[in-house]
């Protein structure tokens, strides 16, 4: 494939976007060419509409109904970032994004969903997500402010869980789209016990709002032409934004003035085809016309009683409440869905080789050239970073190196991981940072993309170093060849009073050994790779691994730590091994060893990451006389955790036994709940 020279935006990850993506999976033909794309959405995953009030019904799981996006992008060959969208910045070409800087685009495609519209005071029911969580602690009566058909679904679904809703109507009759259906309506509510309260005004307060939908507001504050009654941008027929040629607009946000349909999952799936012709067009050959889309007048719709019952209403007539209607509902979203879903054989391909710290080199072909350095002599014990020298104030000044290629495709997130795991090393030290040096690798590209992804990898290195007031001083920026992807390596440089140094021992024996936080994230990835990582486990393990270890130095000094390591690449077992000294035993405390959510299922599962096989050799530490004894049996799934190799790993600081409690109580009151006392020490 020819380097990429133009970069797409898909903003939201809705319906249009979501099959827009499967479309290129299916058919790779059909992405544009010399073209990086990213993908931006507040969630990995997108919820499928259709499906949404059956969850509300308890009849399918939050799984059944999500599409999972980072996975989707993967293999669609689309970068993902997961990140709130707040704004548009039309004259730089720019989409705004929360906590973190703008992303540039050469074409920009808008599928953002919608929002409730007047739900002023009231939870609305979309976005979705704060909906379903209200959803949990709901009480058991309640009111819904609405009348459409959506309002109805809500209200129905809730009913079947056992609540008590009642609909308050602004006007005399639901707004369903015809009499007919007004009818059938009405006698779907009658019959589950659901009152009707007609002709309420805004002075009775409601629990939740279903009261049709508006685009979020920053689309008309952008300066793009909006409906002024919802906000949707208004687009010629192709789907491009009006008087924005290199901008377009479809599913919930969009709406064609010419043509104009209500926001419906309905368009927003027939679009799609006609998204990626004209995107398409418009990147390989922007003097050709896009082709011109006349959305269907008419929608069936299909909307389910919360009983495994449905009706249809299709204009001006109305079939049903039916159990055959239901099951034709049902047999259409789960097809839906199976689209979304790997194939067995794209799960069970060729395994891929892991990035971030578990591309580390094995320990054996390491420690053998380091060997041959030195022969008949022996090697430096390991240290997290090296002593340079005592600065003027009679400190100690220590430097570190660290990197591995790209962990994930969003580089700015990259970078912030790459920076907190690099800098695990002078913290592990009981240093502070000093100042860092950067070595970018970027992959061929045209100058335009190549500087985006430079700005921001160095926004993201920076993002870590710049709460700290630590200076990132420059570096070198290198071009890979051959398909060579993104790679970041930091020279990190600390100081610490000598008194305050630690070592990674001896150990003491009146110590126990604290683990900050869970380990588990080599198998996350890999199976992440391997399309069967859940996406609520990497979303909570990305959480755990940004959040950044500094405080924890001064915490740890505070309550006697002498010795301590950062687990990364080697594992629990290999970096335990690096502060046992000649002689000296811990005792391991199988159940205290906290780990990622997912990470044991998935080792269960037989997932791995590639560099565990070689970790396994740490393994020998659990036999007699290796330095390691267990106080209860541990699984074999536990000895595979031990040996999984970690990215932003914990630290493992041996402190007095008599002030571990207090300083787990301290870590919790700094969000670090999960820490945890794993072993105590044996024998000095």
């Amino acid at each position: 494939m020819s380097d990429p020279d133009q970069l797409l935006l898909l903003a939201g990850g809705g319906h249009s976007h979501a099959l827009l993506l499967r479309r290129w999976l299916m058919r790779p033909q059909l992405k544009p060419k010399r073209t990086a794309v990213v993908l931006v959405n507040r969630g990995s995953t997108a919820l499928y509409s259709g499906m949404v009030p059956g969850l509300v019904a308890g009849l399918y799981s939050h799984e059944d109904c999500a599409i999972d996006l980072r996975d989707l992008c993967q293999r669609a060959g689309v970068a993902f970032v997961r990140a709130e969208i707040t704004g548009l910045d039309l004259p730089r070409s720019q989409l705004l994004l929360a906590g973190r800087p703008p992303l540039q685009f050469d074409r920009l495609s808008l599928d953002l969903g919608c929002q409730t519209q007047h739900a002023e005071g009231q939870l609305g029911v979309k976005p979705l997500e704060p909906f379903l969580q209200w959803l949990k602690q709901a009480p058991p009566s309640l009111t819904i402010r609405g009348g459409g058909a959506a309002a109805v679904e809500v209200a129905l679904a809730l009913r079947a869980q056992g609540h008590q809703p009642e609909l308050l109507l602004r006007g005399e009759q639901l707004h369903l789209g015809s009499p007919a259906a007004n009818r059938a309506g009405e006698r779907l509510l009658a019959e589950a016990g659901i009152p009707l309260g007609r002709g309420v005004g805004p002075e009775r307060p409601a629990d939740l709002a279903c009261t049709g939908s508006e685009a979020p507001p920053w689309l008309a504050a952008s300066g793009l032409p909006c409906d002024p009654q919802t906000g949707r941008i208004w687009t010629e027929p192709s789907l491009a934004v009006e008087g924005h040629p290199r901008i377009f607009a479809s599913g919930d946000c969009g709406l064609i003035r010419r043509d104009p349909r209500p926001a419906s999952g309905v368009w927003a799936v027939r679009a799609a085809p006609l998204l990626a012709i004209n995107l398409k067009r418009s990147l390989e050959q922007p003097k050709r016309a896009l082709r011109p889309w006349r959305p269907q007048a008419r929608a069936l719709q299909l909307l389910g009683d919360g009983r495994r019952r449905a009706v249809a209403f299709y204009g001006p007539w109305s079939l049903g409440p039916s159990r055959w209607l239901w099951r034709w509902k049902e047999a259409i979203d789960r097809r839906f869905m199976a689209g979304f879903a790997r194939t067995g054989a794209m799960a069970a391909g060729a395994v891929m080789a892991c990035r971030g710290c578990a591309a580390k080199l094995a320990a054996d072909p390491l420690e053998g050239a380091l060997a041959r350095l030195q022969p008949g002599g022996d090697c430096p014990p390991p240290e997290d970073a090296a002593v340079l020298a005592a600065t003027s104030t009679g400190g100690l000044l220590l430097q570190s190196l660290d990197g591995f290629p790209a962990l994930l495709d969003d580089p700015w997130l990259n970078a912030r991981l790459t920076t907190l795991h690099a800098s695990s090393d002078i913290w592990a030290c009981g240093a502070q940072l000093q100042s860092v040096q950067a070595l970018v690798t970027l992959p061929e590209a045209a100058a335009p993309l190549q500087q985006e992804l430079l700005f921001q990898t160095l926004a993201g290195v920076r993002s870590v170093l710049d709460p700290l007031g630590v200076p990132l001083l420059g570096g070198h920026t290198l071009e890979g060849r051959d398909g060579a992807g993104l790679a970041l390596s930091l020279s990190v440089n600390g100081s610490v009073d000598p008194q305050r140094h630690w070592p990674k021992g001896p150990l003491q024996s009146d110590q126990v050994l604290l683990l900050t936080r869970p380990i588990g994230t080599g198998v996350l990835f890999a199976a992440a790779m391997a399309g069967v990582a859940k996406p609520q486990w990497i979303d909570a393990a990305l959480e755990t691994m940004q959040q950044s270890q500094a405080p924890l130095v001064e915490l740890l000094q505070h309550y006697g730590c002498s010795a301590c390591t950062d687990i990364t690449g080697f594992g629990l077992l290999g970096h335990l091994a690096e502060m046992l000294g000649a002689g000296q035993e811990v005792e391991l405390d199988p159940g205290a060893i906290p780990a990622l959510a997912g990470a044991r299922t998935l080792l269960e599962q037989g997932q791995a990451s590639t560099l565990a096989p070689s970790n396994a050799r740490a393994l020998a530490q659990l036999d007699p006389g290796g330095g390691v004894r267990l106080s209860a049996p541990a699984s074999a799934v536990d000895q595979q955790l031990w040996i999984d190799p970690q990215t932003c790993g914990p630290l493992l600081a041996a402190l007095p036994a008599s002030r571990a409690e207090a300083a787990l109580e301290h870590l919790g009151q700094l969000g670090f709940a999960q820490a945890a006392v794993i072993a105590r020490v044996l024998i000095v």
